[in-house]
């Protein structure tokens, strides 16, 4: 069941990431799609600031492809997929180490068959000038987390 939702402006999709984090937990992947500038690294700092509130500064990881983030119950892998030639090239920059954590990934569509099938899937788009936001629960356990939250 997709569950989708109207973010009026930035702050609010900052508030958006953060509630998302409450549903997080080790060995959890979240692909993020969407188009450039649809808010999906304002989103992911929102949820990096509420796992990991000593964090300041959440850059988007475009030119390094991942960032890590040592917060209180589990490490964060954010990766932006953007600039990966290959899917090959995701051993090259510590996918295989997510599994302790969780790996927020940017244009997930560029890691091919390193995304695993139990994963929350969320589509970033534009409905005039407001985002629409929409959470895909891919596995029974993600369907259950999804029904249960609230925003």
């Amino acid at each position: 069941m997709k569950l989708t939702y109207h973010l009026e402006d930035e702050a609010r999709t900052l508030e958006f990431g953060a509630a998302i984090a409450g549903l997080l937990k080790p060995g959890d992947v979240v692909a993020l799609y969407g188009g450039l500038g649809v808010g999906k690294t304002t989103f992911t700092r929102g949820l990096i600031r509420k796992l990991a509130p000593e964090v300041e500064e959440v850059p988007s990881p475009t030119y390094t492809l991942v960032q890590v983030y040592e917060a209180p119950d589990f490490p964060i892998w954010h990766f932006d997929l953007y600039r990966l030639e290959s899917p090959a090239e995701m051993e090259e920059i510590g996918w295989d180490a997510t599994s302790e954590g969780v790996a927020i990934v940017e244009w997930p569509e560029k890691a091919g068959d390193h995304l695993p099938a139990w994963r929350l899937d969320i589509v970033f788009d534009f409905e005039g000038e407001h985002r629409l936001v929409s959470l895909e629960p891919r596995g029974e356990d993600w369907q259950a987390r999804c029904n249960e939250f609230q925003f």
